[in-house]
């Protein structure tokens, strides 16, 4: 169990996207929401799950907060999870992601030593809402917030902080296809997933 480091789960609920409430929609018997956290609960000792402020209420067993961001996105999430939390590193992982795999967030959590941010780079760009991210980022995260910068992966770029980025080849040897970054933002991705499931070992057995 990791305890020096806590997970937030972003779990905003807006789903313009999807046309219904993803965090609620199924994928291989349980709902998004419920396959992320169980997830961050088999790693995490202190976890929180971070909504809109004008999302729909959860029920979890863990903090839910609102986001202190009034429509500050992922950026919002980011920043009320380095707020709220009580160590000196988050994890930081979106509820849109069926296949969160417990092998990469250690190998990630792993590098934090001399990193502010540890994030992988794929093909088709960063991927800051599966991200590690230390206190030393909150004053950068309070300035984009307060000049309505709200775009996460940016943080990546700041001279500020140290990011240890990883890269495809690296990831393949634990994550081969990068399965675990795989997001749910439309029907025909929660469609994709469905049929990908019973070819994905379940994140929860690799507790």
């Amino acid at each position: 169990m990791i305890t020096d480091v806590t997970g937030v789960l972003l779990a905003g609920g807006k789903s313009r996207r999807m046309g219904e409430d993803k965090r609620f929609v199924l994928v291989g018997g349980r709902t998004l929401f419920e396959r992320s956290l169980d997830v961050l609960r088999s790693l995490f000792g202190f976890v929180l799950v971070v909504i809109a402020q004008d999302s729909e209420p959860l029920r979890a067993e863990v903090p839910v907060l609102r986001d202190l961001v009034p429509d500050g996105g992922s950026m919002g999430g980011l920043y009320t999870g380095l707020r709220e939390a009580t160590t000196e590193h988050i994890f930081v992982v979106a509820c849109d992601m069926p296949f969160l795999n417990p092998s990469v967030i250690r190998s990630m959590v792993a590098l934090k030593v001399d990193a502010d941010i540890v994030m992988v780079q794929l093909a088709n760009g960063m991927q800051p809402t599966h991200a590690l991210y230390s206190r030393r980022c909150l004053p950068v995260v309070e300035e984009m917030v307060r000049t309505h910068r709200l775009k996460i992966q940016e943080l990546a770029s700041h001279p500020a902080l140290h990011v240890r980025l990883i890269r495809g080849d690296e990831l393949d040897r634990i994550d081969p296809g990068g399965q675990s970054f795989l997001n749910v933002n439309t029907p025909a991705d929660l469609e994709a997933a469905r049929r990908a499931c019973t070819h994905v070992t379940d994140p929860s057995s690799s507790r």
